[in-house]
């Protein structure tokens, strides 16, 4: 048995396009959906998803853990709901599982797998700037993967060895600079609280970290290093503004120290 699990929140646009690149393999489907607005969860059951309605959290990975634990399958592949899996990786997720299913044990054999995904910026996909292979673990042997719940940009915790799938991932994550914004605003606005929770002082040091070397550290590693100049005027923004993350948060924090002295 294969499971596909999701956390949601207002994907209406995106959720069909995603369940409909899995329908052939998954044997189920569990959503937890942050509370959308939208048609989301309808949508989702139409498409034969079970759906599980709770809160929004500002740590998404919340609702995807909540996800991966009533997952039933031998085999579970967890997705963002702007992320398609391509013939490869569906081709390659349905051998995992024949595979796992003759094992006697798992010991010295995979049980998470590394997948790459090319990832859209302002109408192309990119080819270098940090962004690509871009690789994540998502597919797992039930019960031997975990997410830490601790920050929205975070890896699963393997109990054993991982491997490389094949295929892509394909990450309709910013198809407008818009839809970037957007997530690129409560991105800053986390980091912003964590920075908050672990102390960070308002001083001239952290001031010329965040607003000056940070940025233009992050700027010179993506665009430089990783070579963003491959990618164009997306790499050079995806650098200039991912640099900028660290300023914003950083700043933002500022706003919330003030208000909790007021």
């Amino acid at each position: 048995m294969i499971s596909v699990v999701l956390a949601t929140h207002n994907e209406e646009q995106n959720i069909k396009r995603c369940l409909e690149s899995v329908k052939d393999f998954a044997d189920e489907i569990i959503i937890v959906d942050g509370s959308s607005t939208d048609k989301t969860r309808e949508k989702a059951r139409k498409l034969g998803a079970k759906v599980i309605k709770t809160t929004n959290k500002s740590n998404f990975h919340i609702n995807k853990q909540m996800a991966m634990d009533r997952a039933k399958g031998d085999l579970v592949l967890q997705l963002d709901a702007d992320e398609v899996v391509d013939g490869v990786l569906q081709k390659f997720i349905k051998n995992t599982h024949l595979q796992i299913l003759k094992r006697k044990n798992h010991r010295k054999k995979a049980v998470a797998w590394w997948l790459k995904r090319k990832n859209l910026f302002m109408g192309q996909f990119f080819k270098k700037t940090g962004q690509y292979p871009d690789p994540v673990i998502r597919l797992y042997v039930n019960g031997y993967a975990k997410l830490p719940q601790k920050d929205i940009h975070e890896q699963m915790i393997v109990s054993g060895s991982t491997a490389w799938a094949e295929g892509h991932l394909i990450h309709y994550a910013n198809p407008s600079f818009k839809d970037y914004m957007r997530k690129w605003n409560i991105y800053t606005s986390f980091k912003a609280q964590q920075l908050l929770i672990n102390k960070t002082k308002i001083n001239f040091i952290n001031s010329i970290k965040y607003l000056v070397w940070l940025p233009s550290k992050t700027f010179v590693l993506l665009f430089i290093r990783h070579k963003g100049f491959v990618d164009k005027v997306p790499g050079f923004v995806f650098s200039v503004m991912s640099g900028l993350h660290h300023a914003m948060a950083y700043l933002k924090l500022w706003g919330l120290c003030q208000e909790k002295n007021n």
